[in-house]
């Protein structure tokens, strides 16, 4: 039985860890000064979870009439995908399956994967807003082991956030923390890579033991 590979998106794929507060909140302000950040990531929350469409966040923040072009440009301008990544995966696909986890709104990952040819990658994309349940809640990976058939000991999910991991090891899963620009005031995970080079012998360690 081949093992899955479980990544999660910012911060790991693409190299910005906090979106919401780095480059969204950032980014709405230049257009809504006085918009509070913490309406902006109310906004998002609701978005991420299914309870507003894309097109709904924006209504939802005044921003309703610069609909559809502020998202493009936002998405077009805002993100970078790290660029090992494609070739790490290519390598990886030849010995596990490999699955997305995400915290995210579906129509801007739906984007984001068409746009970085991301799909060819992934058997399994779990996107919060698709299922309304978000990490770190347990009930995602719950999910997610459901939809991958396998034991939580034969797979591996990476992700930058401690918070994001710990329910995951909780579920049985391995663990690995992507600690590209860390500071060091997090915990770190039982490993930890930061770069995607590093990745491929790691997993076989984990796998191996």
């Amino acid at each position: 039985m081949r093992e899955w590979l479980v990544f999660d998106v910012m911060g790991v794929i693409f190299t910005v860890g906090d979106d919401t507060n780095e480059l969204l909140v950032p980014y709405v302000k230049q257009f809504a000064p006085s918009l509070t950040c913490e309406k902006i990531n109310q906004a998002y929350l609701e978005a991420s979870l299914g309870n507003l469409s894309s097109r709904g966040f924006w209504e939802t923040l005044g921003l309703g009439e610069n609909y559809p072009q502020i998202e493009q440009n936002y998405l077009e301008s805002q993100l970078t995908l790290d660029a090992d990544f494609p070739a790490v995966a290519q390598k990886l696909q030849k010995e596990y399956h490999l699955a997305l986890l995400s915290n995210d709104v579906s129509e801007w990952s739906a984007y984001l994967r068409k746009k970085y040819d991301l799909n060819q990658y992934f058997e399994e994309i779990v996107i919060s807003s698709d299922v309304g349940l978000r990490k770190p809640d347990k009930a995602i990976y719950e999910l997610l082991l459901r939809r991958l058939q396998c034991r939580p000991e034969h797979s591996v999910f990476i992700d930058d956030r401690q918070k994001n991991l710990i329910p995951a090891m909780r579920a049985g899963m391995k663990t690995i923390q992507f600690k590209r620009g860390c500071d060091g005031s997090e915990m770190c995970g039982s490993f930890e890579v930061k770069s995607f080079k590093q990745l491929p012998g790691l997993v076989a360690h984990l796998f191996a033991d």
